[in-house]
């Protein structure tokens, strides 16, 4: 009895760490360039090349969207996370919004119309993945203009 107990503890567990490694496993989206200063998560983001990373984490969703509709990315540079932001996710069968990220396409990074925002959208294992990144000088405008 004490010997069943002690290999289902060690089964339980096993499960349990097997389920935390895949939640914190990442996946790269792809590599895209970035010519403007943006924002990502509220700081900062210099021109440059960075490869976009999918976390295991997910946001809180809106009400009546899937648990993992929202997912957090994160903005690698010579091998370092130098930010993080959110990432709508969808299928990618069917998805209308925009023209980039279709199947099989690299990830691309557009100017929005009213050149307020850059949208950054990836397609991987059937979903897409849109990032919003407002503009840094948009949102410095807005703060002088108020």
């Amino acid at each position: 009895m004490i010997r069943q107990t002690i290999v289902h503890v060690a089964l339980v567990l096993s499960v349990g760490a097997g389920v935390a490694a895949a939640q914190s496993a990442s996946m790269t989206l792809g590599t895209i360039r970035i010519t403007q200063s943006v924002l990502a998560h509220g700081q900062p983001l210099a021109p440059g090349t960075y490869d976009v990373r999918l976390t295991g984490e997910s946001l809180p969703p809106n009400p009546g969207q899937s648990p993992d509709a929202v997912r957090v990315v994160e903005f690698v540079k010579d091998g370092q996370v130098v930010a993080r932001d959110a990432a709508e996710v969808m299928t990618a069968e069917g998805s209308v919004i925009g023209t980039a990220g279709r199947a099989g396409s690299k990830p691309r990074v557009e100017m929005l119309k009213g050149g307020e925002f850059v949208r950054v959208s990836a397609t991987r294992d059937g979903m897409r993945y849109l990032i919003y990144l407002p503009m840094a000088n948009a949102q410095s405008s807005k703060l002088n203009a108020q």
